[in-house]
């Protein structure tokens, strides 16, 4: 706390990213990065521009040129991949920028201008976040037993609503037919729906193209994870015209040039490389299911998942605060929110096998420790 903080400085309380480790060496299924390198077209791109010089410039001196603040070439390869015009991609650094413009464009701020803005009690943390930077009033309404959302809880008042779709971290789709009703009811209230689709990559249904039939609608989505390119910072968000013009009048307003040469260039070559990705996403997929397979046969419950992560229980009697430890102390690290209703869940990331492997390795060595301690303690 300083004495220098506004009001809603001293207010915030801030996302917290998953652990990145340093000197040590771990298995890293914390962070939902993808286990798979990116496309070879994208280190190719990057390695053009810097490679590129004028007469009389060093290699790479086209670096000392500000981008395309319109990011013409990856919008137009954004467009063509998801089967709409340029003029509806909205592109950003990661699309944690892109829902934070979101946030400022289409949520009204202050106590008085309606209703609550909605989404999950259990879902991506950083939307408490967005909404008390923007002072956006909001509500949660709480996810079912099994963890899925019940979109009946979001057709009353609200000044909108974001979901989550696969949600984070339980990994739970909803049916694409339900979220185009919920649009329609919204929209007849001129209220916006955004829906995050990080995860959509990993086996849910994109509602991309029915941006044509509900401009209230807007989807966001990231090269971070599907694309293997966390490390560049790349989302982008597809909707209605208008939608795109009021996020480009608050992007305009922080910072005109937000994708950098590198990341434009990676970006726009890993975007038009899909049959790349389908190969590697199924590999991911299906390392998911056979992992999921294995937790059950532990003991472990676990939810249903459409996204490149599993979020999962360990069996009774070892809480998650004390498994989540457990593996880190060997060499594993995975994702625990110590928040009520899922402070013995963990989210464990999908790895390449030989990750998983390990992982489900520490989990049987750590179960059958759990047990012996468990029947010495009972004097078995």
């Amino acid at each position: 706390m300083s004495i220098f903080w506004n009001k809603r400085t001293a207010a915030l309380s801030p996302y917290v990213p998953g652990e990145q480790p340093g000197s040590r060496k771990f298995i890293k299924l914390n962070t939902n990065e993808n286990p798979y390198p990116p496309s070879p077209r994208a280190a190719a791109a990057i390695e053009q521009i810097l490679a590129e010089q004028k007469p009389g410039e060093s290699r790479g001196g086209v670096l000392r040129l500000y981008p395309d603040p319109l990011c013409g070439e990856f919008r137009t390869a954004a467009a063509a991949a998801h089967g709409v015009k340029p003029e509806q991609v909205f592109p950003g650094n990661g699309s944690d920028e892109v829902l934070a413009f979101a946030f400022g464009a289409f949520f009204e701020s202050g106590e008085k201008a309606g209703g609550p803005l909605l989404f999950p009690d259990i879902t991506y943390s950083f939307y408490p976040v967005y909404a008390g930077l923007w002072d956006i009033p909001y509500k949660t309404p709480p996810l079912r037993d099994d963890f899925s959302i019940a979109l009946e809880d979001y057709t009353g008042p609200s000044r909108g609503v974001i979901i989550a779709n696969p949600n984070a971290p339980t990994g739970r789709v909803l049916p694409p037919e339900s979220l185009r009703r919920l649009a329609e009811t919204l929209e007849e209230r001129r209220q916006v729906l955004i829906l995050d689709e990080a995860y959509v990559s990993f086996g849910a249904e994109s509602l991309d193209l029915r941006i044509k039939d509900h401009p209230n609608l807007l989807v966001v989505h990231t090269l971070s994870k599907s694309a293997a390119l966390a490390g560049l910072r790349i989302g982008y968000a597809i909707g209605n015209e208008a939608l795109i013009e009021g996020l480009f009048r608050v992007r305009d307003s922080f910072n005109s040039y937000t994708m950098d040469r590198l990341a434009l260039a990676g970006g726009t070559a890993a975007i038009s490389d899909g049959a790349y990705y389908r190969d590697i996403n199924k590999k991911v997929i299906a390392t998911r299911e056979r992992t999921a397979a294995a937790l059950k046969d532990l003991g472990f419950t676990v939810i249903p998942s459409a996204a490149n992560f599993l979020f999962t229980r360990p069996p009774e009697g070892t809480g998650g605060a004390g498994f989540f430890q457990a593996l880190r102390n060997r060499g594993i690290l995975v994702r625990r929110f110590a928040t009520p209703r899922i402070a013995d869940y963990l989210r464990v990331s999908i790895g390449t096998d030989e990750d998983m492997d390990a992982f489900l390795e520490a989990c049987r060595s750590l179960i059958v420790h759990s047990l012996h301690e468990d029947h010495r303690r009972r004097g078995f």
